[in-house]
Formats: C-alpha cells, structure tokens, sequence
C-alpha cells in the first residue's frame, strides 16, 4: 500500500477554519450497509476531516489499499476492561488504558461493563465512569450484576448479590448520571419485571442474562420491555424438548438482539450458527465480554472483587473454574466469524458494527460506513486480519503499521 498526502489548503486565523483535510482510502472492499462495494477492488471511501463524505471532486490525500477490506469501526456493547485494566477499578487511568487496548482492536465506540458488587461501590465507579462518557471516550455504562440469579451467577460473587429492587437500581441510574445504557439483570427475581419496566421508561436497554428464568418469565420479561439477551447461552438454562427455558423465548422474539461471544470457548460453532439461523443477522450482537487479559498474556488478573487465572487465553476463576469473562477482542471475534463459522463477510460485520450501534442508540454517528458519520474504520488484510484502524479520522493503528495476527 502506498499514501499520498495532499498539503492542506488554508490555515486557521483568528476564528476562521481552512477546510477540512480530505483522504480518499482507494483499492480496497468496502463493506456498506447494502453489500460490498468494490468487490473487483475497485472501492473508495473519502475521509473529510473527522467524518465520512461523499465522493467530490477535489484536491485530496489519497491511500491505496488495494487487496484490503475496508469496514466500519466495531462497538462492544459488553466489555469489562482490557490491556491488564478494568473498568470495575474505580480509576479513569485504568478504564482508558482498558479503551486503549480494545480500541487498537478496531472497537472504536465502546460501553464499559461493571461486575457485581455493593451499591456504594458500584455508585462510585458508575461516576468516574460517566466523566469518561461525557469527553467522548466512552459509549455508556453496562451494570452487569449485582440483579442477577444466585443460580447463575458464573464469574460474579455471590455474596454481593441481590433482588432487582427498582428502587435499587433507581440509585444506579442517579449514578451514571444518565450515561447508563444497559442493565442486566434475571427478571424471576422478586422485582424483576418491574426493574425491567423501570428501565424501559428512562431508556435504558434491559437486558435478560445470568438467570434462571423459565420460558414464560422470559415472555413476560420481554413484554415488560427487555430487549437484549446477555451473552446468549451462557449463565442461562440450556435449550430442553419440555423445558425450552430463556434461550427459545429470546431467540424467537423479534424485539430481541442476541449477544454471543465468538472466542471458540463460550460457544460451539453449530450454536453459534443456530443463533444467526434462528435471529437472522439483524438481531445477533457480537460482544467480548473481555476482562482486563484481553491484549495481554496468561496469568492472574482481577475481576471485581474476584481472582481470575488466564491459561492458554483462557479465563476462569482461580476457585472454582468457571468461565470468566474472555479474553477476546473484536478483530478476532470478525475473523472467526468468516473463516471458522463460515459466516458472509458483511453478516459478521453487522453483528459487530450496526446492530450494536442501533441498539446504544448511536447509530447516526457509527456504525456504518456512509457519508456524514465518524470517520471510524477498520482495514483488514486479504485473510481478515486487522491492520489498520481509523477512530473519527485520524489513524489509531496506520496501515503497515502494525504487523497482521
């Protein structure tokens, strides 16, 4: 691949602005909301100073990226921290070293997702939290816990569990201070469905996850206003002939978006193909669930209050075993998808991209590449793998930059 900058035309005196620089990404596939544009290598995308534009005649920079892909920029729904970092911590240092990692990922718009823990604990992280959101690096705040079953709690402490009392997660909301976006929560539990009424009315996404719930409690929680299903399968009832449990009744339910984690640990490819078979590609989110491993090596690493020992890129508890969290970044969850699933190239990347990005509610902005959003982008090489990201125009990995894996 080859660049060539064009100078910029004007400079800025006093209040007055010169015009945006422009770049023109030429050579490459470009996956659209409509398909793939440029499949015989022929596609463009012009880059006018943070967004997206229209093709135009002009002076502009041009960079050729011929035998490369050319997708929009990912959004993690479902992410607790990465880069050794966690978002649980209480420390904005922390949380944007965690961004910073998923970000050279291509996860170009994120949402930080708490573990279960006290009220007060939760409180204080949700507002350092929110500052993050109000500058621009974050997308929201995802409580996940401490509203969940006993049952199914998987990585989370049962000791700091408890009822969905909405006048609990009331204080939550206050917290957040209106950046929260995603609750989750098992909708059995005494309060449930009104906890999930409460969130639907202020607009945030209920969603149903590490529950016990039967099928007709997942119908009924559906009803009250749940949207999302929390990494699907997992921390759940599995699918059964006369006891079909939560995973029927969230799949069947067109109002649903499915979340799945894509790392080859938390599903086998034949359920992950159920899902979309079942949802179609409009209704499945790909998220990472990741905990602070993600980017980095084995080892022990903190998940809230928790222990959790990496092995082969595995996390799980250090007592007890079970699965926590991933340590999967999105790039990954993308190639896996094309080439183990077996999925169509533009499937995956609406599951990774636009459904996530409609359901946060910021679809205006990103998640697909089209002419006045953010200039947020990935390339990938011939083989789907990341290299080079592009985060509101400007190049947080530059192609060639960073060596393909």
């Amino acid at each position: 691949m080859t660049a060539k900058t064009a100078p910029t035309q004007g400079s800025a005196q006093g209040s007055t602005q010169g015009p945006a620089r422009r770049t023109v990404l030429t050579g490459a596939r470009v996956v659209r909301p409509d398909g793939v544009d440029g499949s015989d290598g022929n596609g463009r995308v012009t880059v006018e100073g943070t967004r997206i534009a229209a093709d135009a005649p002009g002076e502009a920079g041009t960079l050729d990226l011929t035998g490369h892909w050319i997708v929009p920029g990912f959004v993690d729904m479902h992410v607790h921290g990465g880069g050794g970092a966690s978002f649980s911590s209480g420390s904005a240092e922390e949380a944007l070293r965690a961004v910073a990692t998923h970000r050279a990922h291509g996860t170009t718009t994120l949402v930080a997702s708490t573990v279960t823990g006290d009220l007060e604990d939760l409180a204080r992280q949700a507002a350092v939290l929110s500052e993050l959101v109000e500058q621009g690096d974050l997308a929201g705040v995802h409580f996940e816990g401490p509203f969940i079953s006993p049952h199914r709690c998987g990585a989370h402490d049962p000791a700091l569990l408890r009822d969905p009392d909405p006048a609990d997660v009331r204080k939550l909301l206050d917290a957040a201070r209106g950046t929260a976006r995603m609750v989750t929560l098992a909708p059995e539990l005494p309060g449930g469905l009104e906890s999930v009424r409460l969130l639907a009315e202020e607009g945030v996404i209920a969603a149903v996850g590490h529950t016990d719930a039967a099928y007709e409690a997942t119908l009924r929680a559906v009803e009250a206003g749940a949207t999302v299903a929390t990494h699907l399968f997992n921390a759940m009832p599995v699918l059964r002939h006369r006891e079909p449990g939560p995973v029927a009744a969230l799949l069947a339910d067109e109002r649903v978006t499915v979340e799945l984690i894509n790392d080859g640990v938390h599903l086998h490819p034949a359920v992950l193909g159920l899902a979309f078979a079942r949802a179609g590609a409009g209704r499945v989110a790909f998220v990472t669930d990741a905990m602070g491993a993600a980017g980095m090596g084995d080892g022990l690493y903190p998940l809230g209050p928790l222990t959790v020992r990496v092995t082969d890129g595995v996390a799980r508890l250090a007592e007890g075993g079970s699965i926590a969290g991933s340590t999967l970044t999105l790039d990954r969850a993308l190639r896996r998808a094309v080439t183990v699933d077996g999925l169509p190239v533009e499937d995956a990347v609406r599951a990774l991209s636009a459904n996530p990005a409609r359901l946060l509610g910021v679809a205006d902005r990103v998640g697909s590449i089209e002419p006045g959003k953010d200039a947020d982008l990935v390339v990938l090489d011939a083989e789907y793998r990341l290299t080079g990201v592009m985060r509101k125009g400007e190049w947080v990995v530059a192609p060639g930059t960073r060596a393909a894996g």
